[in-house]
């Protein structure tokens, strides 16, 4: 995805221009607005190979592999090695292993009580394949936002859209487990185009940013049909971060900068479109209605739904 699809660039500011060609009023939104420094994202990619490297130092394949599906493979690596093809063509460690270590499980959620593998899921993966491609999502996805919003926003969208993904995800799935930072990933995703919608008026070429992105969400959920692809997680985490950035990432419009500095006769534009007020009392009653669900009993609620066996051969589900 490219740095600059999403672009906000080419405004228009209304303020003078000495001969260098800056802008002496200071009061509007320029492309040149002050950007913080990335460094959560950059963390969070970090930890993510550090626990995968964790997960094969505990595989040890040579050690625990039966040899049924194969030899170990690239031995060189000696207790990291990973499983054999045929039984995880993603260069990984075993099902065993991410089971062990935290990954989603419909039923040790719900009858063994370990509600924090809805957390912990967030942080495995697969493989190396999978983790490569999450891992390059996130930082051109969310190393953008954290420069514009800071890490504390990104951060929450981040780890409540994970948590959103893990509990659709339960809801769906029963009888593999799943792994991955898809959810979190897709709720950055979802966070940009609610960012899009309530920050309309800042944008140029608004036609051809709304299609990128669309196109790209498009794709990136195309891909949930292919086989051992958790696109519940997909969902559920976009959703959540849609929602939320409705609540986070809002920004002042040009009017409202523009008024703040007329005289104080001068009737003031409100700091907000009406729609955003909307569209934020749509997040927060959902938000309150996803807290009264969290409340009930998980296996009232998962046992109302039909949860399809999704994949016979690999028991793992990737997001």
């Amino acid at each position: 995805m490219s740095n600059q699809d999403l672009e906000r660039g080419g405004t228009k500011a209304r303020g003078n221009q000495n001969p260098h060609g800056n802008y002496t009023n200071p009061y509007y939104v320029e492309t040149s607005e002050h950007q913080w420094t990335s460094w959560l994202i950059p963390m969070f990619v970090v930890a993510n190979i550090a626990v995968f490297i964790v997960a094969m130092y505990v595989n040890n394949c040579p050690r625990n592999n039966l040899k049924f599906e194969g030899a170990c493979v690239a031995k060189f690596l000696g207790r990291l090695s990973f499983q054999p093809l045929k039984e995880n063509p993603l260069f990984g460690p075993s099902s065993s292993t991410l089971e062990k270590l935290g990954a989603l499980e419909w039923e040790k959620v719900v009858h063994g009580k370990q509600g924090w593998r809805l957390i912990t899921c967030i942080w495995l993966h697969a493989g190396v394949i999978h983790l490569l491609a999450n891992m390059l999502s996130l930082v051109f996805i969310g190393i953008r936002l954290e420069q514009q919003f800071g890490f504390g926003r990104v951060g929450l969208i981040y780890l409540i859209s994970g948590l959103g993904g893990s509990i659709l995800s339960s809801l769906f799935i029963q009888s593999n487990i799943s792994v991955g930072a898809s959810g979190a990933l897709f709720g950055l995703l979802g966070a940009m185009l609610s960012e899009l919608l309530t920050n309309w008026t800042i944008y140029t070429n608004k036609a051809a940013a709304l299609f990128t992105l669309i196109i790209i969400i498009a794709i990136n959920l195309a891909v949930g049909i292919l086989p051992h692809v958790d696109n519940f997680a997909h969902i559920g985490g976009f959703i959540s971060g849609f929602l939320l950035g409705f609540i986070l990432l809002i920004r002042p419009q040009f009017g409202y900068l523009e008024g703040r500095h007329l005289p104080a006769t001068a009737r003031v534009k409100s700091k907000h479109k009406a729609y955003q007020y909307i569209l934020l009392l749509v997040a927060v009653v959902y938000s309150r209605f996803g807290d009264a669900i969290q409340r009930r009993e998980w296996e009232q609620a998962l046992q109302l739904v039909p949860l399809p066996k999704l994949c016979a051969n690999l028991k793992m589900e990737m997001w």
